[in-house]
């Protein structure tokens, strides 16, 4: 069993900050978790997990500036976009591709992300694209002299496509305001790690870009809280490799107990962010049973009332697939 390293007191960090970052891990979980039963049972065609990958992308979350950064997600980033303003409504919306989704009217895929209020770029299938998205962003808030960073994350399977070095070399070229996140879950689908990246870690290949590049346990919340910060406050482009696990196969689609060892899967459920973030905070007096059971109450009920709001609302109209193609004249 691992243990928190981080003490958030000596970060400065404050008690309610650090009790919220529990509460979206756990928003995140619940959530994701309801999102399998719904598969399971045939409700919705498609799941893509953030199990085990929560602290990393909550940390982060808390660290950026959400009310003017933009955020370019990969597909497991679930806690990620929750925390930066998409409802629980939303994901189910798009979970049941439903027209009122608001990433993509139903037209896309499960967990590709998109919210142009809350400045969340639209993903693409393919992954790694959104590296070069965000570099463009950035490009365009130094042009413009807008004060934003842009937060791009990725697996680290992602890290060996053409967009992710040519994105990097060109913020690293422009010194461009952007952090990239690589969340290292060790498998890109069934590719273990030593099969797919040839350095030790994705944070070294940093140095080509002329950035920094840092390694930190995605485990915990705070850590990852911390790195985010001080690459955000450093007004310089930044490489950070999140190590985590993916408690679940890839995907609904996939069976991890054909290519990982039962042994294996137990040690990375030992691992798990969340259940090791709780004790944590038990331990600094934060958390209690009571508490915690009216987080669970809290959200059984959130996440009931938008399953059922998003089960029932209607499916976009034929005529509303031709929408978002051309531009559109706006009536009065």
């Amino acid at each position: 069993m691992i243990s928190m390293t981080i003490s958030h007191k000596e970060h400065n960090i404050s008690d309610e900050l650090a009790t919220d970052m529990y509460y979206s891990m756990l928003r995140a979980r619940r959530v994701d978790e309801r999102l399998w039963l719904l598969n399971r049972s045939g409700k919705i065609p498609f799941v893509i997990s953030c199990q085990g990958q929560e602290a990393a992308q909550v940390g982060a979350a808390f660290a950026l500036d959400l009310t003017q950064d933009y955020i370019a997600p990969y597909y497991r980033d679930l806690g990620l976009v929750l925390q930066a303003g998409m409802s629980v409504k939303d994901i189910m919306l798009n979970a049941f591709a439903k027209g009122e989704d608001p990433n993509s009217g139903g037209r896309q895929m499960q967990a590709h992300w998109s919210h142009k209020q809350l400045r969340i770029l639209s993903g693409s299938s393919p992954v790694t694209t959104q590296v070069v998205h965000a570099a463009g962003v950035a490009l365009a808030g130094k042009m413009t002299q807008k004060n934003f960073y842009t937060f791009v994350t990725l697996g680290e399977g992602s890290s060996n496509q053409g967009d992710f070095h040519e994105g990097l070399n060109f913020i690293g070229v422009h010194q461009l305001p952007v952090i990239t996140m690589v969340e290292n879950n060790q498998y890109a689908i069934s590719t273990p790690y030593d099969r797919q990246v040839a350095s030790p870690t994705v944070a070294q290949r940093a140095g080509s870009y002329n950035m920094p590049g840092v390694v930190v346990d995605g485990t915990d919340p705070l850590a990852v809280y911390i790195e985010v910060k001080k690459a955000r406050l450093s007004n310089k482009p930044a490489l950070i490799e999140a190590l985590c696990s993916r408690l679940t196969p890839h995907s609904s689609d996939d069976d991890h107990r054909v290519y990982r060892s039962s042994e294996e899967l137990q040690s990375d459920k030992d691992k798990d962010g969340l259940h090791h973030y709780e004790l944590y905070l038990r331990n600094e007096g934060l958390l209690t049973d009571a508490r915690i059971e009216e987080m669970e109450a809290q959200l059984k009920v959130e996440i009931n009332e938008a399953t059922n709001y998003a089960d029932q609302a209607p499916y976009a109209s034929l005529e509303h697939n031709l929408r978002y193609v051309y531009a559109e004249e706006e009536t009065s």
